[in-house]
């Protein structure tokens, strides 16, 4: 229904609207993205619009929690799950095209010899990841057969792969540069071999009575693919992430993701991030 509507619905005059989003954990360059994308459909859309986070930090939960009450917060980005379709508004366009599902690993230095001998999805079964204990990735390596330690604080993961309590730390192709940066003296690395690849989406959402939001967001974002100013941003934003992740010379597993939405629309091939 958001599709349709979504191509012909337009309004000539708005009045200006706060977009509140989450103030994240982190203040790295991977927080920036989303939100040019939100500025691009927004902009896209006619919108008169004015974006600012919450006045707090917020975990991904405790976003998803405000959002849902309809306080503090009126759209969220977050990869896609069945649950969190049942209870929000998803705007389904993956504003990542898919590659929060493009998975490589950060590991500690002293362990860079072990991964390269990972040959199969049974070697890797040997290891332990970490992972937000409320992130969708979780349940998914859990489904897969893979070792998997939820922890509550995002920070803690760093910690924990430095002193051997996590073997590997599994991170979007485009969240990893970032990381190793923002974690010095670490001694950690970015695994060269290996690749997890599963379908998913990282999706806007909006509490379930925000139709027009969504509506104004949709519109926005279909413009914009249209007209190539989204590609054009992806490509500027991640361009050099995805050349980096050199994804051709790595052993590939690919994993079934039981959380995803069976409206999911991977069909549409201009959504998603090509195959190799």
């Amino acid at each position: 229904m958001l599709a349709a509507l979504a191509l012909t619905w337009l309004m000539p005059l708005w009045a200006k609207t706060a977009v509140v989003y989450p103030q994240p954990e982190t203040s790295d360059a991977r927080q920036k993205y989303p939100l040019k994308v939100l500025a691009l459909a927004l902009t896209k859309a006619g919108a008169d619009f004015e974006l600012s986070p919450s006045r707090r930090v917020m975990t991904q939960s405790r976003a998803l929690v405000q959002l849902s009450q309809g306080t503090d917060v009126n759209v969220v980005w977050t990869m896609t799950s069945k649950e969190r379709e049942d209870t929000f508004l998803p705007i389904r366009i993956p504003i990542d095209k898919g590659l929060l599902g493009w998975r490589i690993f950060l590991i500690n230095r002293g362990k860079v010899g072990q991964f390269a001998a990972v040959k199969t999805l049974d070697d890797l079964k040997k290891y332990e990841a970490g992972q937000g204990h409320d992130w969708p990735d979780t349940e998914i390596l859990h489904a897969n057969g893979l070792k998997v330690q939820g922890v509550v604080n995002y920070d803690s993961l760093f910690k924990m792969l430095q002193s051997g309590r996590i073997d590997y730390f599994p991170r979007s192709v485009v969240e990893i540069g970032a990381e190793e940066i923002n974690h010095p003296g670490m001694e950690l690395a970015i695994e060269k071999t290996i690749i997890l690849q599963y379908p998913t989406a990282l999706y806007f959402f909006v509490n379930k009575d925000n139709a027009n939001l969504a509506r104004r967001i949709e519109a926005g974002l279909r413009i914009a693919i249209k007209d190539g100013s989204f590609d054009k941003l992806f490509a500027a934003e991640y361009g050099d992430d995805i050349k980096r992740a050199n994804l051709k010379s790595r052993t590939r597993f690919q994993l079934a993701n039981p959380l995803l939405p069976e409206q999911t629309p991977l069909h549409d091939k201009k959504l998603w991030f090509g195959d190799l």
